[in-house]
């Protein structure tokens, strides 16, 4: 399966991730389902990788993606350094357990 569904149509699912991975570059970690953390984390990923490279091109594309232009700039500028000699494996899925109510599985993602 190439990606997740998660129970919305294209639109509306396609802004959510993109508040999540916004909300997750901006606070470090966020809290949510599992399943929209496994996708956040694909995105999530892209973006940094993206920031790693540091040129106009990435710059703009990453600007096309994320909803907040200070979160771009904080990610180029203190984020992606971070990660510089790191391949891979930007984030962290911490699971807290299931949720009241409709007992979905609830975790952390953060930054690593």
């Amino acid at each position: 399966m190439p990606y997740r569904k998660l129970g919305r149509e294209s639109g509306h699912r396609n802004l959510m991730l993109r508040n999540l991975v916004t909300s997750l570059i901006k606070h470090g970690r966020i809290e949510t389902t599992e399943a929209r953390a496994k996708e956040t984390r694909r995105l999530a990923e892209k973006m940094i990788t993206l920031a790693k490279r540091g040129d106009l091109h990435a710059r703009r594309q990453v600007l096309a993606y994320m909803t907040d232009e200070t979160v771009v700039k904080n990610l180029f500028d203190e984020v992606a350094p971070k990660y510089q000699e790191k391949a891979g494996g930007y984030t962290r899925i911490m699971k807290l357990g299931p949720r009241r109510g409709d007992a979905a599985e609830v975790v952390i993602i953060e930054l690593v």
